[in-house]
Protein backbone atom coordinates (compact mmCIF):
# COMPACT_ATOMS: atom_id res chain seq x y z
CA UNK A 1 0.00 0.00 0.00
CA UNK A 2 2.85 2.35 0.88
CA UNK A 3 4.47 1.57 -2.48
CA UNK A 4 1.26 2.50 -4.30
CA UNK A 5 1.12 5.75 -2.32
CA UNK A 6 4.72 6.52 -3.33
CA UNK A 7 3.92 5.94 -7.00
CA UNK A 8 0.95 8.32 -6.77
CA UNK A 9 3.18 11.03 -5.27
CA UNK A 10 5.84 10.43 -7.92
CA UNK A 11 3.21 10.56 -10.68
CA UNK A 12 1.93 13.88 -9.30
CA UNK A 13 5.51 15.16 -9.13
CA UNK A 14 6.01 14.21 -12.79
CA UNK A 15 2.80 15.93 -13.91
CA UNK A 16 3.72 19.01 -11.89
CA UNK A 17 7.21 18.99 -13.41
CA UNK A 18 5.78 18.76 -16.93
CA UNK A 19 3.41 21.65 -16.15
CA UNK A 20 6.38 23.67 -14.93
CA UNK A 21 8.31 22.75 -18.08
CA UNK A 22 5.49 23.98 -20.36
CA UNK A 23 5.09 27.16 -18.30
CA UNK A 24 8.82 27.85 -18.28
CA UNK A 25 9.04 27.44 -22.06
CA UNK A 26 6.08 29.76 -22.52
CA UNK A 27 7.45 32.48 -20.21
CA UNK A 28 10.88 32.33 -21.84
CA UNK A 29 9.44 32.40 -25.38
CA UNK A 30 7.09 35.32 -24.70
CA UNK A 31 9.84 37.31 -22.95
CA UNK A 32 12.21 36.86 -25.89
CA UNK A 33 9.53 37.87 -28.39
CA UNK A 34 8.82 41.03 -26.36
CA UNK A 35 12.52 41.84 -26.03
CA UNK A 36 13.00 41.44 -29.78
CA UNK A 37 9.89 43.52 -30.51
CA UNK A 38 10.09 45.20 -33.92
CA UNK A 39 13.49 43.57 -34.51
CA UNK A 40 11.93 40.12 -34.65
CA UNK A 41 9.43 41.30 -37.23
CA UNK A 42 12.17 42.87 -39.36
CA UNK A 43 14.32 39.73 -39.12
CA UNK A 44 11.47 37.56 -40.41
CA UNK A 45 10.38 40.06 -43.05
CA UNK A 46 13.80 41.00 -44.44
CA UNK A 47 15.91 37.87 -44.00
CA UNK A 48 13.71 35.74 -46.25
CA UNK A 49 14.91 36.91 -49.64
CA UNK A 50 15.43 33.30 -50.76
CA UNK A 51 14.73 29.81 -49.48
CA UNK A 52 18.13 29.43 -47.79
CA UNK A 53 18.02 32.71 -45.86
CA UNK A 54 14.42 31.83 -44.94
CA UNK A 55 15.55 28.50 -43.47
CA UNK A 56 18.39 30.22 -41.61
CA UNK A 57 15.98 32.83 -40.24
CA UNK A 58 13.49 30.22 -39.02
CA UNK A 59 16.31 28.27 -37.41
CA UNK A 60 17.83 31.28 -35.60
CA UNK A 61 14.49 32.63 -34.38
CA UNK A 62 13.44 29.21 -33.06
CA UNK A 63 16.78 28.75 -31.31
CA UNK A 64 16.19 32.15 -29.70
CA UNK A 65 12.58 31.70 -28.58
CA UNK A 66 12.99 27.95 -27.92
CA UNK A 67 9.66 27.06 -29.51
CA UNK A 68 9.03 25.98 -33.08
CA UNK A 69 5.30 26.43 -32.42
CA UNK A 70 5.88 30.09 -31.51
CA UNK A 71 7.94 30.65 -34.66
CA UNK A 72 5.41 28.85 -36.85
CA UNK A 73 2.39 30.68 -35.43
CA UNK A 74 4.34 33.94 -35.78
CA UNK A 75 5.12 33.07 -39.41
CA UNK A 76 1.47 32.26 -40.10
CA UNK A 77 0.58 35.64 -38.56
CA UNK A 78 3.00 37.43 -40.91
CA UNK A 79 1.55 35.57 -43.91
CA UNK A 80 -1.91 36.62 -42.74
CA UNK A 81 -0.70 40.23 -42.42
CA UNK A 82 0.79 40.11 -45.92
CA UNK A 83 4.40 40.50 -44.72
CA UNK A 84 5.57 37.12 -45.99
CA UNK A 85 4.63 35.17 -49.08
CA UNK A 86 3.64 31.51 -48.80
CA UNK A 87 6.98 30.49 -50.33
CA UNK A 88 8.93 32.51 -47.76
CA UNK A 89 6.80 31.09 -44.94
CA UNK A 90 7.51 27.49 -45.99
CA UNK A 91 11.27 28.12 -45.85
CA UNK A 92 10.96 29.74 -42.39
CA UNK A 93 8.93 26.75 -41.15
CA UNK A 94 11.65 24.38 -42.44
CA UNK A 95 14.22 26.35 -40.46
CA UNK A 96 11.98 26.33 -37.38
CA UNK A 97 11.98 22.52 -37.43
CA UNK A 98 15.80 22.50 -37.39
CA UNK A 99 15.91 25.16 -34.66
CA UNK A 100 13.65 23.16 -32.37
CA UNK A 101 16.29 20.40 -32.17
CA UNK A 102 18.19 22.67 -29.75
CA UNK A 103 15.38 22.08 -27.24
CA UNK A 104 15.91 18.33 -27.52
CA UNK A 105 19.65 18.74 -26.86
CA UNK A 106 18.99 20.95 -23.81
CA UNK A 107 16.65 18.29 -22.42
CA UNK A 108 19.02 15.43 -23.12
CA UNK A 109 21.80 17.32 -21.33
CA UNK A 110 19.39 18.02 -18.48
CA UNK A 111 19.29 14.31 -17.79
CA UNK A 112 23.07 13.98 -18.04
CA UNK A 113 24.16 17.09 -16.10
CA UNK A 114 23.14 18.50 -12.72
CA UNK A 115 21.43 21.79 -13.56
CA UNK A 116 20.64 22.71 -9.94
CA UNK A 117 23.64 25.04 -9.78
CA UNK A 118 22.16 27.09 -12.65
CA UNK A 119 18.54 27.19 -11.41
CA UNK A 120 18.85 29.21 -8.21
CA UNK A 121 21.12 31.97 -9.55
CA UNK A 122 18.63 32.40 -12.43
CA UNK A 123 15.76 32.80 -9.96
CA UNK A 124 17.75 35.31 -7.90
CA UNK A 125 18.83 37.42 -10.89
CA UNK A 126 15.37 37.10 -12.41
CA UNK A 127 13.56 38.60 -9.41
CA UNK A 128 16.11 41.44 -9.23
CA UNK A 129 15.54 42.35 -12.89
CA UNK A 130 11.74 42.02 -12.53
CA UNK A 131 11.80 44.73 -9.85
CA UNK A 132 13.89 46.95 -12.13
CA UNK A 133 11.03 48.14 -14.35
CA UNK A 134 13.20 48.86 -17.37
CA UNK A 135 14.49 45.28 -17.40
CA UNK A 136 11.46 43.35 -16.13
CA UNK A 137 11.13 41.45 -19.44
CA UNK A 138 14.70 40.17 -19.10
CA UNK A 139 13.76 39.08 -15.57
CA UNK A 140 10.82 37.13 -17.01
CA UNK A 141 13.25 35.49 -19.45
CA UNK A 142 15.57 34.39 -16.61
CA UNK A 143 12.59 33.05 -14.66
CA UNK A 144 11.53 31.06 -17.74
CA UNK A 145 15.02 29.52 -18.01
CA UNK A 146 15.02 28.75 -14.28
CA UNK A 147 11.61 27.06 -14.47
CA UNK A 148 12.73 25.08 -17.53
CA UNK A 149 15.89 23.79 -15.86
CA UNK A 150 14.14 23.18 -12.53
CA UNK A 151 11.46 21.09 -14.26
CA UNK A 152 14.18 18.97 -15.91
CA UNK A 153 15.87 18.41 -12.53
CA UNK A 154 12.51 17.46 -10.99
CA UNK A 155 11.70 15.09 -13.88
CA UNK A 156 15.10 13.45 -13.58
CA UNK A 157 14.61 13.00 -9.83
CA UNK A 158 11.11 11.61 -10.37
CA UNK A 159 12.47 9.13 -12.90
CA UNK A 160 15.14 7.96 -10.46
CA UNK A 161 12.56 7.69 -7.64
CA UNK A 162 10.30 5.51 -9.78
CA UNK A 163 13.21 3.09 -10.21
CA UNK A 164 11.59 1.72 -13.37
CA UNK A 165 14.71 -0.21 -14.35
CA UNK A 166 13.99 -2.55 -11.41
CA UNK A 167 10.21 -2.57 -11.85
CA UNK A 168 9.39 -5.95 -13.39
CA UNK A 169 5.83 -4.94 -14.33
CA UNK A 170 7.01 -1.88 -16.30
CA UNK A 171 9.82 -3.85 -17.94
CA UNK A 172 7.42 -6.66 -18.87
CA UNK A 173 4.86 -4.19 -20.27
CA UNK A 174 7.27 -2.52 -22.68
CA UNK A 175 9.00 -5.80 -23.45
CA UNK A 176 5.64 -7.19 -24.62
CA UNK A 177 5.82 -4.92 -27.66
CA UNK A 178 7.62 -6.31 -30.69
CA UNK A 179 10.11 -3.59 -31.62
CA UNK A 180 10.78 -5.29 -34.95
CA UNK A 181 7.13 -4.89 -36.01
CA UNK A 182 6.05 -1.88 -38.06
CA UNK A 183 2.60 -2.11 -36.41
CA UNK A 184 4.18 -1.43 -33.02
CA UNK A 185 6.11 1.54 -34.44
CA UNK A 186 2.89 2.95 -35.95
CA UNK A 187 1.03 2.51 -32.65
CA UNK A 188 3.67 4.47 -30.71
CA UNK A 189 3.83 7.07 -33.49
CA UNK A 190 0.07 7.55 -33.10
CA UNK A 191 0.40 7.79 -29.30
CA UNK A 192 3.09 10.47 -29.67
CA UNK A 193 0.92 12.43 -32.10
CA UNK A 194 -2.18 12.21 -29.90
CA UNK A 195 -0.42 13.25 -26.68
CA UNK A 196 1.28 16.21 -28.40
CA UNK A 197 -2.04 17.37 -29.85
CA UNK A 198 -3.64 17.18 -26.40
CA UNK A 199 -0.92 18.91 -24.34
CA UNK A 200 0.00 21.32 -27.19
CA UNK A 201 3.69 21.00 -26.30
CA UNK A 202 6.19 18.87 -28.19
CA UNK A 203 8.73 19.72 -25.47
CA UNK A 204 6.59 17.96 -22.84
CA UNK A 205 6.32 14.80 -24.97
CA UNK A 206 10.06 14.89 -25.64
CA UNK A 207 10.68 15.17 -21.88
CA UNK A 208 8.46 12.14 -21.18
CA UNK A 209 10.19 10.13 -23.91
CA UNK A 210 13.66 10.99 -22.65
CA UNK A 211 12.61 10.11 -19.09
CA UNK A 212 11.31 6.67 -20.10
CA UNK A 213 14.32 5.93 -22.31
CA UNK A 214 16.85 7.10 -19.72
CA UNK A 215 15.49 4.55 -17.22
CA UNK A 216 16.07 1.78 -19.77
CA UNK A 217 12.49 0.46 -19.81
CA UNK A 218 11.48 2.03 -23.15
CA UNK A 219 13.38 0.59 -26.12
CA UNK A 220 15.00 3.18 -28.39
CA UNK A 221 12.90 2.19 -31.42
CA UNK A 222 9.68 2.93 -29.53
CA UNK A 223 11.11 6.16 -28.11
CA UNK A 224 11.99 7.35 -31.61
CA UNK A 225 8.47 6.42 -32.79
CA UNK A 226 7.10 8.73 -30.06
CA UNK A 227 9.44 11.52 -31.23
CA UNK A 228 8.19 11.08 -34.82
CA UNK A 229 4.62 11.36 -33.58
CA UNK A 230 5.55 14.50 -31.66
CA UNK A 231 6.79 16.03 -34.95
CA UNK A 232 3.32 15.58 -36.47
CA UNK A 233 1.43 16.59 -33.31
CA UNK A 234 3.31 19.85 -32.95
CA UNK A 235 1.79 21.10 -36.23
CA UNK A 236 -1.64 21.17 -34.55
CA UNK A 237 -0.86 24.45 -32.77
CA UNK A 238 -0.37 26.46 -35.97
CA UNK A 239 -3.27 24.74 -37.76
CA UNK A 240 -5.65 25.48 -34.88
CA UNK A 241 -4.48 29.10 -34.77
CA UNK A 242 -4.99 29.43 -38.54
CA UNK A 243 -8.57 28.11 -38.54
CA UNK A 244 -10.06 31.59 -38.36
CA UNK A 245 -7.35 33.17 -40.51
CA UNK A 246 -7.27 34.03 -44.20
CA UNK A 247 -6.48 31.58 -46.98
CA UNK A 248 -2.74 32.27 -47.16
CA UNK A 249 -2.35 31.76 -43.40
CA UNK A 250 -4.19 28.42 -43.57
CA UNK A 251 -1.95 27.37 -46.46
CA UNK A 252 1.18 28.18 -44.42
CA UNK A 253 -0.09 26.08 -41.50
CA UNK A 254 -0.96 23.22 -43.87
CA UNK A 255 2.55 23.40 -45.37
CA UNK A 256 3.97 22.81 -41.88
CA UNK A 257 1.82 19.68 -41.51
CA UNK A 258 2.72 18.34 -44.97
CA UNK A 259 6.43 18.96 -44.35
CA UNK A 260 6.44 16.87 -41.17
CA UNK A 261 4.12 14.15 -42.52
CA UNK A 262 6.39 13.74 -45.56
CA UNK A 263 9.42 13.43 -43.27
CA UNK A 264 7.77 10.82 -41.07
CA UNK A 265 6.67 8.86 -44.16
CA UNK A 266 10.13 8.51 -45.70
CA UNK A 267 11.70 7.74 -42.31
CA UNK A 268 9.18 4.93 -41.80
CA UNK A 269 10.23 3.42 -45.14
CA UNK A 270 13.89 3.23 -44.00
CA UNK A 271 13.12 3.19 -40.28
CA UNK A 272 15.43 0.51 -38.90
CA UNK A 273 18.51 1.32 -41.04
CA UNK A 274 18.07 5.05 -40.33
CA UNK A 275 17.73 4.55 -36.56
CA UNK A 276 20.74 2.20 -36.53
CA UNK A 277 22.74 4.82 -38.41
CA UNK A 278 21.81 7.50 -35.83
CA UNK A 279 22.70 5.15 -32.99
CA UNK A 280 26.05 4.50 -34.64
CA UNK A 281 26.77 8.25 -34.67
CA UNK A 282 26.68 8.36 -30.86
CA UNK A 283 28.23 4.95 -30.29
CA UNK A 284 25.10 3.11 -29.14
CA UNK A 285 24.23 -0.45 -30.16
CA UNK A 286 20.44 -1.06 -30.13
CA UNK A 287 20.88 -4.83 -30.44
CA UNK A 288 23.15 -5.07 -27.39
CA UNK A 289 20.92 -2.90 -25.16
CA UNK A 290 22.20 -1.37 -21.93
CA UNK A 291 23.87 2.06 -21.82
CA UNK A 292 20.51 3.69 -20.94
CA UNK A 293 22.32 6.92 -20.05
CA UNK A 294 23.19 7.40 -23.75
CA UNK A 295 19.59 7.10 -24.95
CA UNK A 296 18.66 10.80 -24.34
CA UNK A 297 21.57 11.75 -26.64
CA UNK A 298 20.35 9.22 -29.24
CA UNK A 299 16.89 10.82 -29.20
CA UNK A 300 18.33 14.33 -29.59
CA UNK A 301 20.59 13.13 -32.42
CA UNK A 302 17.65 11.45 -34.19
CA UNK A 303 15.58 14.61 -33.88
CA UNK A 304 18.42 16.61 -35.45
CA UNK A 305 19.15 14.13 -38.26
CA UNK A 306 15.45 13.76 -39.05
CA UNK A 307 14.78 17.50 -39.41
CA UNK A 308 18.06 18.25 -41.20
CA UNK A 309 17.59 15.47 -43.74
CA UNK A 310 13.94 16.35 -44.27
CA UNK A 311 14.86 19.97 -44.98
CA UNK A 312 17.66 18.98 -47.38
CA UNK A 313 15.25 16.69 -49.26
CA UNK A 314 12.47 19.30 -49.56
CA UNK A 315 14.43 22.54 -50.02
CA UNK A 316 14.82 21.81 -53.76
CA UNK A 317 11.16 21.15 -54.64
CA UNK A 318 9.87 23.92 -52.33
CA UNK A 319 7.90 25.53 -55.20
CA UNK A 320 6.24 22.21 -55.97
CA UNK A 321 5.30 22.00 -52.28
CA UNK A 322 3.71 25.44 -52.57
CA UNK A 323 1.69 24.26 -55.58
CA UNK A 324 0.47 21.20 -53.68
CA UNK A 325 -0.68 23.37 -50.75
CA UNK A 326 -2.47 25.76 -53.13
CA UNK A 327 -4.10 22.78 -54.86
CA UNK A 328 -5.30 21.34 -51.53
CA UNK A 329 -6.63 24.76 -50.40
CA UNK A 330 -7.83 26.50 -53.58
CA UNK A 331 -9.21 30.02 -53.67
CA UNK A 332 -12.98 30.12 -53.44
CA UNK A 333 -15.31 32.52 -55.15
CA UNK A 334 -15.90 35.42 -52.79
CA UNK A 335 -19.41 35.38 -51.39
CA UNK A 336 -21.45 38.28 -50.08
CA UNK A 337 -20.54 37.36 -46.50
CA UNK A 338 -16.83 37.38 -47.35
CA UNK A 339 -17.17 41.06 -48.38
CA UNK A 340 -17.16 42.10 -44.71
CA UNK A 341 -14.29 39.90 -43.61
CA UNK A 342 -11.18 41.66 -42.39
CA UNK A 343 -8.09 40.90 -44.47
CA UNK A 344 -5.26 40.96 -41.95
CA UNK A 345 -6.63 40.81 -38.41
CA UNK A 346 -7.06 37.27 -37.16
CA UNK A 347 -7.77 37.23 -33.42
CA UNK A 348 -6.66 33.61 -33.03
CA UNK A 349 -3.17 34.50 -34.23
CA UNK A 350 -2.28 37.20 -31.70
CA UNK A 351 1.13 36.31 -30.26
CA UNK A 352 2.68 39.57 -29.12
CA UNK A 353 1.50 43.20 -29.11
CA UNK A 354 4.09 43.94 -31.81
CA UNK A 355 2.48 41.48 -34.24
CA UNK A 356 -1.03 42.57 -33.24
CA UNK A 357 -0.29 46.26 -33.83
CA UNK A 358 1.33 45.42 -37.17
CA UNK A 359 -1.79 43.54 -38.29
CA UNK A 360 -4.02 46.39 -37.12
CA UNK A 361 -1.90 48.91 -39.08
CA UNK A 362 -2.25 46.82 -42.24
CA UNK A 363 -6.00 46.52 -41.66
CA UNK A 364 -6.33 50.27 -41.10
CA UNK A 365 -4.47 50.95 -44.36
CA UNK A 366 -6.85 48.52 -46.13
CA UNK A 367 -9.76 50.41 -44.52
CA UNK A 368 -8.41 53.65 -46.00
CA UNK A 369 -8.28 52.00 -49.44
CA UNK A 370 -11.86 50.86 -49.01
CA UNK A 371 -13.25 54.34 -48.31
CA UNK A 372 -11.20 55.65 -51.25
CA UNK A 373 -12.92 53.16 -53.56
CA UNK A 374 -16.26 54.03 -51.97
CA UNK A 375 -15.81 57.69 -52.93
CA UNK A 376 -14.99 56.52 -56.45
CA UNK A 377 -18.43 54.86 -56.53
CA UNK A 378 -20.02 58.14 -55.44
CA UNK A 379 -18.28 59.98 -58.32
CA UNK A 380 -19.57 57.31 -60.70
CA UNK A 381 -23.09 57.60 -59.22
CA UNK A 382 -23.05 61.34 -59.93
CA UNK A 383 -22.70 60.77 -63.68
CA UNK A 384 -24.90 57.64 -63.94
CA UNK A 385 -28.04 58.13 -66.11
CA UNK A 386 -29.48 54.61 -66.29
CA UNK A 387 -32.10 54.03 -63.57
CA UNK A 388 -31.16 50.36 -63.21
CA UNK A 389 -27.42 50.99 -63.00
CA UNK A 390 -28.04 53.91 -60.61
CA UNK A 391 -30.11 51.73 -58.26
CA UNK A 392 -27.50 48.94 -58.28
CA UNK A 393 -24.64 51.35 -57.60
CA UNK A 394 -26.53 53.11 -54.80
CA UNK A 395 -27.27 49.73 -53.20
CA UNK A 396 -23.57 48.87 -53.37
CA UNK A 397 -22.61 52.17 -51.67
CA UNK A 398 -25.19 51.40 -48.98
CA UNK A 399 -23.59 48.00 -48.38
CA UNK A 400 -20.14 49.61 -48.27
CA UNK A 401 -21.36 52.04 -45.60
CA UNK A 402 -22.49 49.09 -43.47
CA UNK A 403 -19.11 47.45 -44.07
CA UNK A 404 -17.23 50.57 -42.91
CA UNK A 405 -19.26 50.60 -39.67
CA UNK A 406 -18.45 46.95 -39.05
CA UNK A 407 -14.78 47.39 -39.97
CA UNK A 408 -14.37 50.25 -37.49
CA UNK A 409 -16.03 48.21 -34.74
CA UNK A 410 -13.96 45.07 -35.34
CA UNK A 411 -10.62 46.92 -35.50
CA UNK A 412 -11.53 48.87 -32.34
CA UNK A 413 -12.45 45.67 -30.47
CA UNK A 414 -9.21 44.06 -31.59
CA UNK A 415 -7.16 47.06 -30.42
CA UNK A 416 -8.98 47.02 -27.08
CA UNK A 417 -8.07 43.35 -26.72
CA UNK A 418 -4.43 44.15 -27.47
CA UNK A 419 -4.52 47.01 -24.93
CA UNK A 420 -5.16 44.47 -22.16
CA UNK A 421 -1.53 43.31 -22.51
CA UNK A 422 1.51 45.00 -20.99
CA UNK A 423 2.48 47.54 -23.63
CA UNK A 424 5.36 49.93 -24.17
CA UNK A 425 4.68 53.68 -24.43
CA UNK A 426 5.36 53.55 -28.18
CA UNK A 427 2.86 50.72 -28.73
CA UNK A 428 0.20 52.52 -26.68
CA UNK A 429 0.73 55.63 -28.82
CA UNK A 430 0.30 53.59 -32.03
CA UNK A 431 -2.97 52.15 -30.71
CA UNK A 432 -4.28 55.65 -29.86
CA UNK A 433 -3.31 56.78 -33.37
CA UNK A 434 -5.21 53.92 -34.99
CA UNK A 435 -8.27 54.42 -32.79
CA UNK A 436 -8.47 58.00 -34.06
CA UNK A 437 -7.74 56.97 -37.67
CA UNK A 438 -10.49 54.34 -37.85
CA UNK A 439 -13.01 56.78 -36.35
CA UNK A 440 -12.22 59.36 -39.03
CA UNK A 441 -12.19 56.73 -41.80
CA UNK A 442 -15.66 55.63 -40.73
CA UNK A 443 -16.73 59.31 -40.92
CA UNK A 444 -15.44 59.40 -44.52
CA UNK A 445 -17.64 56.37 -45.22
CA UNK A 446 -20.62 58.21 -43.67
CA UNK A 447 -19.87 61.30 -45.78
CA UNK A 448 -19.77 59.16 -48.95
CA UNK A 449 -23.14 57.64 -48.07
CA UNK A 450 -24.65 61.09 -47.38
CA UNK A 451 -23.36 62.29 -50.74
CA UNK A 452 -24.98 59.26 -52.39
CA UNK A 453 -28.29 60.06 -50.64
CA UNK A 454 -28.20 63.69 -51.86
CA UNK A 455 -27.43 62.53 -55.41
CA UNK A 456 -30.31 60.01 -55.12
CA UNK A 457 -32.70 62.82 -54.08
CA UNK A 458 -31.67 64.80 -57.16
CA UNK A 459 -32.08 61.69 -59.34
CA UNK A 460 -35.62 61.10 -58.01
CA UNK A 461 -36.70 64.71 -58.67
CA UNK A 462 -35.37 64.39 -62.24
CA UNK A 463 -33.74 67.81 -61.90
CA UNK A 464 -30.52 68.49 -63.76
CA UNK A 465 -27.62 70.66 -62.71
CA UNK A 466 -26.48 73.34 -65.12
CA UNK A 467 -23.31 72.70 -67.10
CA UNK A 468 -21.43 75.16 -64.85
CA UNK A 469 -22.66 73.41 -61.66
CA UNK A 470 -21.71 70.00 -63.04
CA UNK A 471 -18.23 71.19 -64.02
CA UNK A 472 -17.64 72.78 -60.60
CA UNK A 473 -18.78 69.66 -58.73
CA UNK A 474 -16.53 67.50 -60.91
CA UNK A 475 -13.63 69.82 -60.09
CA UNK A 476 -14.34 69.66 -56.35
CA UNK A 477 -14.69 65.87 -56.46
CA UNK A 478 -11.34 65.71 -58.26
CA UNK A 479 -9.75 67.66 -55.39
CA UNK A 480 -11.26 65.22 -52.87
CA UNK A 481 -10.04 62.25 -54.93
CA UNK A 482 -6.55 63.76 -55.01
CA UNK A 483 -6.66 64.28 -51.23
CA UNK A 484 -7.86 60.68 -50.65
CA UNK A 485 -5.06 59.37 -52.87
CA UNK A 486 -2.49 61.32 -50.86
CA UNK A 487 -4.05 59.99 -47.63
CA UNK A 488 -3.64 56.40 -48.86
CA UNK A 489 -0.01 57.08 -49.82
CA UNK A 490 0.63 58.26 -46.25
CA UNK A 491 -1.28 55.32 -44.70
CA UNK A 492 0.78 52.76 -46.65
CA UNK A 493 4.17 54.38 -46.13
CA UNK A 494 6.38 55.73 -43.37
CA UNK A 495 5.46 59.19 -42.17
CA UNK A 496 9.10 60.30 -42.40
CA UNK A 497 8.84 59.84 -46.18
CA UNK A 498 5.89 62.24 -46.50
CA UNK A 499 4.88 65.76 -45.55
CA UNK A 500 1.56 66.72 -43.98
CA UNK A 501 1.81 70.06 -45.79
CA UNK A 502 0.61 68.41 -49.05
CA UNK A 503 -2.64 67.40 -47.33
CA UNK A 504 -3.06 70.85 -45.75
CA UNK A 505 -2.62 72.47 -49.18
CA UNK A 506 -5.27 70.23 -50.75
CA UNK A 507 -7.69 70.81 -47.87
CA UNK A 508 -7.17 74.57 -48.20
CA UNK A 509 -8.03 74.35 -51.91
CA UNK A 510 -11.23 72.41 -51.07
CA UNK A 511 -12.23 75.05 -48.47
CA UNK A 512 -11.60 77.91 -50.91
CA UNK A 513 -13.64 76.17 -53.58
CA UNK A 514 -16.56 75.54 -51.20
CA UNK A 515 -16.62 79.25 -50.25
CA UNK A 516 -16.47 80.30 -53.90
CA UNK A 517 -19.23 77.89 -55.03
CA UNK A 518 -21.57 78.88 -52.19
CA UNK A 519 -21.16 82.56 -53.08
CA UNK A 520 -21.75 81.80 -56.78
CA UNK A 521 -24.82 79.73 -55.90
CA UNK A 522 -26.39 82.56 -53.88
CA UNK A 523 -25.98 84.94 -56.82
CA UNK A 524 -27.34 82.42 -59.36
CA UNK A 525 -30.44 81.67 -57.25
CA UNK A 526 -31.08 85.40 -56.81
CA UNK A 527 -30.81 85.88 -60.56
CA UNK A 528 -33.12 82.86 -61.07
CA UNK A 529 -30.64 80.94 -63.23
CA UNK A 530 -32.02 77.83 -61.52
CA UNK A 531 -34.49 77.02 -58.74
CA UNK A 532 -33.85 77.41 -55.03
CA UNK A 533 -34.40 73.64 -54.47
CA UNK A 534 -31.78 72.74 -57.08
CA UNK A 535 -29.41 75.26 -55.49
CA UNK A 536 -30.00 73.63 -52.09
CA UNK A 537 -29.06 70.18 -53.47
CA UNK A 538 -26.00 71.74 -55.07
CA UNK A 539 -24.82 73.39 -51.82
CA UNK A 540 -25.54 70.20 -49.83
CA UNK A 541 -23.13 68.29 -52.07
CA UNK A 542 -20.53 71.05 -51.83
CA UNK A 543 -20.78 71.13 -48.00
CA UNK A 544 -20.53 67.34 -47.73
CA UNK A 545 -17.47 67.30 -49.98
CA UNK A 546 -15.86 69.92 -47.73
CA UNK A 547 -16.64 67.80 -44.64
CA UNK A 548 -15.09 64.80 -46.37
CA UNK A 549 -11.94 66.88 -46.93
CA UNK A 550 -11.84 67.69 -43.19
CA UNK A 551 -12.10 64.00 -42.26
CA UNK A 552 -9.21 63.22 -44.63
CA UNK A 553 -7.05 65.84 -42.88
CA UNK A 554 -7.97 64.34 -39.50
CA UNK A 555 -6.81 60.89 -40.64
CA UNK A 556 -3.46 62.24 -41.85
CA UNK A 557 -3.02 64.33 -38.68
CA UNK A 558 -3.58 61.19 -36.58
CA UNK A 559 -0.93 59.45 -38.64
CA UNK A 560 1.58 62.26 -38.06
CA UNK A 561 0.74 62.77 -34.37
Amino acid sequence: METDHNYVLIALQMMGSLSLLIYGMRVMSEALQKMAGPGLRHILAKMTTNRFTGILTGMLVTCAVQSSSATTVMTVSFVSAGLLTLLQAISVIMGANIGTTLTAWIMSLGYSLDLTDVVYPCFLLGIIFIYIKRHHIFGDFLFGIAFLFLSLVMLSNAGKAMDLEHNHDAISFFASFDTSSYLTILIFLGIGTLITCIVQSSAAVMAITILLCSTGVLPIYLGIALVMGENIGTTATANLAALGANLQARRAALAHLLFNVFGVTWVLIVFYPFVDMVCGLVGYNPAAGGQASRLPVVLAMFHTCFNLTNTIVLVGPIKQMERVVCWLLPEKQETKEDTFRLQYIQSGLVQTPEIAVLQAQKETAAFAERVGKMFGMVCQLFIENSDKQFAELFKKIEQEEEATDKTELEIAQYLEHVSDDHLSGETKHKIRQMMREIGELESIGDACYKLAQIIERKHETDKKFTQHQTEQLHAMMALCTQSLTQMNVVMHGHRKDHSIQDTYRMENNINKMRKKLKEENAVSVDEQEYSYSLGTLYVDIVNELEKLGDYIVNVVQARFS
